[in-house]
């Protein structure tokens, strides 16, 4: 691929994450904690769970729907651009909205709507690699998809706690960016329109329909979307209370600043081993040994925190996380491109993958929340997430027709 198109690419997904990550991991669980105001943190934590819980029933409709709808739209603007833009313009002015909230209702409807966006733009986003990107080159394109999550979540971090900007200040500053590094991708790149009646219209049956992929009739999509459910899922119980496992589990003074130190660890070793290991899945024809090998990784980084929970083990165990992330997010991503069923309708089809990446990271603080409340401590949520990721290396075993 040319360098324009890969660094475009790579620049619209630093500013995605940098948006969608930066308020996961530090001014939503802060604002929900303010509004709160209660010395409780099971009570943060169930808070801040709940609101994370309504986005991925958001997402679980939004990503199929708006893939579907990529698919099938004709115009001198192509299929893809005209969703990438609105779910760039969405995304962003409702994390400025989500800044002006005073009621948890007012945080969750505008997170929502947040999310909604998200699903509009990285749908069509996605669904470029499988229109434009040959097959031996989709493990690297994947790394500069991925790459991109770790470097938006330290920058995001560093923006909003440096620059010590407050909600409102610190969400629209992040949808400001998100547009501007969208915009590259918007202007330089082509994409070809798509010949009126080239696929039926879509309707309420053909859209119900579409959401239902047979895992009998096509088992490796199946597969394929179980592994990454269960190993997203894994990750995201890892990370997404890990502000809350610093503070309340540590009890560390400096909670934020060790957060971002985690973070600039684990960005090191997920950008190395996605853009490295995803360029050498192409170059050996192989993706299975490597999604089985980062799932393991990331099982291994949660043990080391049930044996060890102090913060020498999290910033080994945050290398290990980042190192088998990094390789699953690229390596992963490539191979969801080559199981699919139909390619006339990859961007709903990609749209029902991406779920598997969106929901369980939505969903984690509310199971995580329920986990902790349950068993008193995080050492009951790092075994789940352990087996999680345990799980999805097992499963991608069944894969058959990539190897």
């Amino acid at each position: 691929m040319r360098t324009r198109w890969v660094g475009s690419f790579a620049l619209a997904w630093f500013g995605i994450w940098m948006a969608q990550l930066t308020p996961v991991q530090l001014l939503l669980p802060a604002q929900v904690e303010a509004r709160l105001n209660t010395s409780d943190w099971l009570a943060n934590v169930q808070g801040f769970g709940m609101i994370s819980g309504l986005a991925a029933v958001c997402a679980l409709i939004a990503y199929p729907l708006t893939g579907a709808l990529s698919d099938r739209t004709t115009g001198r603007w192509g299929r893809r651009r005209p969703w990438i833009l609105a779910g760039s313009l969405v995304f962003a002015l409702s994390l400025l909205g989500l800044g002006c909230q005073e009621s948890l209702w007012g945080i969750g409807v505008f997170w929502c709507l947040a999310m909604i966006g998200f699903c509009l733009l990285t749908a069509a986003l996605t669904a470029t690699i499988s229109d434009q990107v040959p097959v031996g080159q989709r493990g690297l394109v994947s790394g500069w998809m991925s790459a991109p999550q770790a470097l938006g979540i330290i920058i995001g971090l560093v923006l909003v706690t440096v620059l010590e900007t407050g909600a409102l200040l610190g969400y629209a500053l992040l949808g400001a960016l998100l547009v501007l590094c969208a915009l590259p991708f918007l202007l330089l790149i082509p994409d070809a329109p798509l010949p009126r009646g080239s696929l039926p219209k879509l309707n309420l049956r053909t859209l119900i329909e579409g959401f239902w992929i047979s895992p009998r009739q096509f088992p490796d999509f199946g597969w394929t979307l179980l592994s990454r459910v269960l190993t997203n899922l894994g990750n995201a119980l890892g990370t997404s209370l890990l502000l809350y496992f610093l503070q309340f589990g540590l009890h560390r003074q400096h909670a934020e600043d060790d957060l971002i130190l985690l973070t600039a660890v684990y960005m090191v070793l997920v950008i190395v081993a996605s853009l490295l290991l995803g360029g050498l899945s192409d170059r050996l024809g192989r993706r299975k040994i490597f999604v089985i090998i980062s799932s393991l990784l990331q099982s291994l980084a949660a043990v080391l925190l049930i044996l060890n929970p102090d913060f020498s083990s999290a910033l080994f165990a945050a290398a290990l996380l980042g190192a088998g992330y990094g390789c699953f997010l690229s390596v992963d991503q490539a191979l969801a491109t080559q199981v699919l069923p139909d390619p006339a309708s990859r961007g709903k089809d990609l749209g029902i993958m991406n779920i598997a990446l969106t929901v369980p990271q939505a969903a984690a603080p509310l199971l995580g929340a329920w986990v902790i409340s349950a068993v008193g401590g995080f050492t009951g949520l790092f075994i789940l997430s352990s087996l999680f990721a345990l799980a999805g290396a097992l499963t991608v075993l069944k894969v058959k027709e990539v190897r």
